[in-house]
């Protein structure tokens, strides 16, 4: 029995067309899965990413609003004031390990939680050179008035980065999965 193309093209041909036709699905099928698995890996990184963000954010804001800074700031800001030559020892902090550790993947970030997350980390810099220029500061120079008036500064500064910190985790919780809906099983371990 003849197959129905013989009477047009060989069956050498025939077998030919069928495996280009095979080889061309195979390559396909291989492209298909290659993109679901970059997709996914590119997920991962991304839920990894803002997963270790989150939680330095949280840290620091969880902190920041357990020391109460706003009452400490006035409290320190009217000593400044009362006590002649008394300025308080200011540490060095270190709010952003994480950050400066994953700064070269912060592109995989989705766009909305790009900005608020950099605005975040921009106050702890800003919070960081006040520290500096507090800790230089000749009091008996500028004045009681003055110093203190630098502290509250330096007190409103990280009153600002517990709002920032809270939108760039608002963000972060939306943008869980980097398509603006929070889809993670454990999405709801990082809501406050």
């Amino acid at each position: 029995m003849a197959a129905p193309l013989d009477q047009f093209i060989s069956p050498q041909a025939q077998s030919a067309v069928i495996a280009g036709f095979f080889i061309a699905a195979g390559w396909w099928v291989v492209a298909f899965q290659s993109r679901r698995r970059d997709a996914k890996s590119r997920a991962e990184r991304v839920r990894d990413v803002q997963r270790a963000i989150f939680a330095e954010i949280r840290a620091h804001v969880a902190v920041l609003e357990r020391d109460q800074v706003q009452d400490y700031g006035a409290e320190i800001a009217e000593r400044i004031i009362a006590e002649p030559g008394y300025f308080p020892v200011i540490p060095t902090e270190h709010n952003d390990a994480i950050f400066r550790a994953i700064l070269s993947e912060l592109h995989v970030l989705p766009r909305g939680t790009v900005d608020p997350v950099v605005l975040y980390y921009s106050q702890l810099n800003a919070i960081g050179a006040m520290i500096a220029d507090l800790r230089v500061l000749d009091t008996a120079k500028i004045g009681p008035e003055r110093a203190a008036a630098m502290y509250r500064d330096y007190i409103s500064m990280k009153l600002g980065a517990i709002e920032l910190g809270e939108a760039a985790m608002a963000a972060i919780r939306s943008n869980m999965d980097g398509t603006g809906r929070v889809s993670s099983p454990d999405a709801g371990r990082f809501s406050r």
